[in-house]
């Protein structure tokens, strides 16, 4: 089946709008504004937020943790309806569930920014769906942009449940995880109907097995990121500044650290071999991210961790697993 040029740019954009909301996600988790709307879907009760504490009732921080506290019970019984009633029984003693969230101006607007970018992309992906069923109606399509935009629909649920929750560090893991199955779901997309990516690339079953090794310590390395940062948020709460915290770092940033140089290494040979064979652009791709990637991720474990480059982090560690997943989709041994 043929696909108009309209249709692939609007799956394209689909795809460019999630990179945005993953990007724009990082960057409220370093400046600390996840909390900067206290409710969800609306930022302290308004569509538009305010722009200063003076345009909020007096007692609005009271009414803010009281509806914040009322959605974090009910994900609580949600919780112990799953038998998960220990997380349920912490969340619930959680002190830091029933802190109040004064309006800050900067913190607002960098959550709101990121509110607006994951509803355009839901959006884009539901203009999708309904371009894919009316026009198309290609039964594996319209079934894979189903499952993508209930998926989101659950990311956006689960948002709100990060907010209610106050950040707790394993919400935001799952919050991650949900993003990335999206990704993934919607580059698989992009391959089916794009006749660039449809052909399939021959490449020998060691170098196949070498690449999906790699697809898989990225998946996990994205997740021990998270473990790693949430270590970070504990240390913050107990007071330790940024320069303080690479001295604190546990076994989760060792094997972190580990894996990376495991991947590097598996993408040197894979690249080197490249070179002498098939000069395959997708794997040159792969190890120039990796570079650029290792190099964000040595600024932040030795130089004290700057902001801006945690961003940078995440984002390459995004794009070296977009390309990765795109190459177990178009990869075949050679027979």
């Amino acid at each position: 089946m043929k696909f108009s040029k309209p249709y692939i740019f609007a799956q394209w954009a689909a795809l460019i709008s999630l990179f945005l909301v993953i990007t724009a996600g990082s960057f409220v988790r370093i400046t600390g504004s996840g909390m900067g709307c206290p409710d969800w879907p609306k930022c302290f009760g308004q569509w538009v937020p305010p722009t200063e504490a003076s345009q909020l009732p007096s007692d609005y921080l009271t009414i803010f943790q009281e509806k914040r506290s009322k959605k974090m019970l009910k994900f609580c019984k949600f919780l112990n309806a799953l038998g998960m009633h220990e997380t349920a029984e912490k969340i619930q003693k959680d002190p830091n569930m029933y802190k109040d969230e004064p309006f800050n101006v900067a913190k607002t607007y960098t959550e709101y920014i990121n509110r607006l970018l994951g509803f355009l992309a839901g959006n884009i992906m539901l203009l999708v769906f309904v371009w894919t069923l009316i026009r198309y109606r290609n039964r594996q399509l319209v079934l894979l942009s189903a499952i993508n935009l209930v998926f989101m629909g659950i990311e956006a649920w689960f948002g709100s449940i990060v907010v209610a929750t106050n950040l707790v560090p394993w919400t935001i893991t799952v919050h991650l995880f949900f993003a990335l199955l999206i990704l993934l779901i919607q580059l698989y997309i992009i391959y089916r109907i794009s006749p660039k990516f449809q052909a399939k690339i021959q490449i020998e079953k060691a170098t196949l097995i070498i690449w999906w090794i790699v697809f898989g310590i990225t998946f996990y390395q994205m997740f021990l990121g998270t473990q790693v940062r949430e270590h970070i948020d504990a240390l913050t709460k107990q007071g330790l500044g940024r320069d303080a915290w690479s001295d604190y770092f546990g076994w989760e940033f060792l094997i972190h650290r580990s894996f990376s140089w495991l991947v590097l290494v598996l993408l040197v040979y894979l690249g080197v071999k490249n070179e002498k064979g098939p000069k395959i652009r997708m794997v040159r791709w792969a190890f120039v991210t990796l570079a650029i990637e290792l190099f964000a991720g040595v600024l932040l474990a030795y130089f004290d961790l700057p902001g801006l480059v945690q961003t940078a982090h995440l984002i390459f560690a995004t794009v070296l697993f977009t390309i990765l997943g795109m190459g177990i989709f178009r990869f075949r041994k050679i027979a």
